[in-house]
């Protein structure tokens, strides 16, 4: 079965539900995920909630994504670690805030970190069907979400530990009179 030019490989109507709301979670993730990495100011407010809302999109794709491989072991067990990863990595990410860790490090990289193996997932199992990324060889789907992502995720690790680090004071010497 075709959906807006998506096969779509099962067609029962367990499986169909599980899709659905795979989907919707998974398009709501996206969209809060990226919410909440380009709000200016992190902390509570706009940032917390994108970002639980965010860990509750993951969470759910995670279970559809484990009863949807369920259904289909053989077909889709390469994903399903993948979401096992997006979502280890969410709460890691996640545990780092809650639990106060020191340093943003371990949040940023954990969200961060689940933010592209969501994406990946997605790429490898629908990205030969999109336009554009349907010309691209397949182990692009697998390497483009990380090679993207992973910059973005340092460059913020480093401006969030500049951020934390004490101001230099300067003119510290002796004055000339």
């Amino acid at each position: 079965m075709d959906l807006l030019g998506i096969h779509i490989p099962e067609t029962s109507p367990v499986f169909l539900s599980f899709l659905t709301v795979h989907v919707l979670a998974g398009l709501t993730a996206v969209v809060v995920g990226a919410g909440a990495a380009l709000v200016r100011c992190k902390g509570r407010g706009l940032h917390t909630r994108f970002g639980a809302t965010y860990f509750g999109a993951i969470c759910m794709v995670f279970v559809t994504a484990t009863a949807m491989t369920a259904m289909r072991l053989r077909e889709d067990y390469h994903l399903f670690l993948i979401g096992a990863v997006a979502f280890a990595a969410a709460l890691t990410g996640r545990t780092a805030r809650r639990r106060h860790w020191s340093g943003d490090t371990a949040h940023i990289v954990g969200m961060g970190g689940s933010y592209v193996a969501m994406l990946t997932a997605f790429y490898v199992d629908a990205g030969s069907q999109l336009p554009l990324w349907d010309r691209l060889p397949t182990v692009a789907y697998w390497t483009l979400p990380a090679a993207v992502g992973a910059p973005l995720t340092w460059r913020a690790v480093r401006r969030a530990n500049r951020a934390q680090e004490p101001p230099i004071v300067s003119g510290g010497g002796p004055q000339a009179a």
